[in-house]
């Protein structure tokens, strides 16, 4: 039996992002997160749907679910390192905030914007693989502000083997790190959700087009990942803007201008220019 990698866009979303579903997204945000209330239910903004191969940028990392008690988590899955994804994780969230009141300012009505961002890289200089970031008051320690929370989980930081999953936010980690690596359903995948999120990641469950689409992307990013390192290396300035410009070529299809732009260094016009010339 092979496994889908759950890092990649089409297969994140169709795991974690899917309506059909929704009890993998609630059992994995609770296992996760470190909630006064547990989520009951969750509607998923934009549930997955198989795209055609020729519109791959359709399919997008970010899941956007909110719960019955109107709070609101934006997931997102980051696989190439990206030195502005904290900047970007206050970014969607503030912008999600704001964009709960229309043209009243009943601000009463606003409720919590919870970001959980799973990263294929390391960001912060400590060990924790899961950490959580809030706005506290810097003399007392109080958590007063409640309304924008921030948790990352740094898949590097993750070593342990399947004999050494100690909870289920264990072999939620496990499941999104090694799934591609496996050749069976391990043990440790012992509840419901667990269960259905490997029977979806499993290859023979999925049509030739979405396979083609996961493969492409894969590709793609591999691809990137040599060029710029390819650039990397060469050291010349007229080296690495060709070498950046061919990972945003590599990176159309699966990236929008914008992120491009983040993972590059390139202006988004000259993103934009390469998609137009393309």
């Amino acid at each position: 039996m092979k496994f889908v990698d759950p890092k990649t866009d089409i297969a994140f979303k169709k795991i974690f992002g899917n309506d059909a579903h929704k009890n993998i997204l609630i059992e994995f945000l609770n296992e996760i997160l470190e909630l006064d209330s547990p989520i009951e239910d969750v509607t998923i903004s934009n549930s997955y749907q198989a795209p055609r191969l020729k519109g791959l940028k359709e399919t997008t990392l970010d899941i956007k679910a909110t719960d019955k008690l109107k709070r609101e988590f934006i997931v997102e899955m980051q696989v190439e390192k990206e030195t502005a994804f904290v900047k970007r994780a206050v970014y969607y969230s503030s912008k999600a905030y704001s964009q709960q009141l229309q043209k009243t300012e009943k601000y009463h009505l606003l409720k919590p914007v919870i970001f959980l961002g799973i990263l294929d890289f390391t960001i912060f200089d400590h060990a924790s693989v899961l950490s959580r970031h809030l706005i506290l008051n810097a003399e007392t320690g109080q958590h007063d502000l409640k309304d924008l929370e921030f948790n990352f989980i740094e898949l590097p930081k993750f070593t342990k083997s399947e004999t050494e999953l100690e909870t289920t936010a264990d072999k939620w980690i496990y499941f999104i790190q090694q799934a591609d690596n496996l050749d069976h359903v391990p043990s440790s995948a012992d509840t419901p959700a667990l269960q259905e999120a490997y029977d979806i990641a499993a290859q023979h469950h999925w049509t030739q087009e979405e396979l083609d689409i996961y493969e492409s992307q894969g590709f793609a990013i591999g691809k990137a990942r040599n060029s710029f390192e390819t650039a990397r290396l060469d050291g010349e300035a007229i080296g690495e803007k060709r070498g950046k410009t061919e990972v945003a070529r590599n990176l159309l299809a699966v990236m929008n201008d914008a992120q491009i732009a983040d993972m590059t260094g390139l202006t988004i016009e000259a993103v934009a220019e390469l998609r137009n010339n393309d």
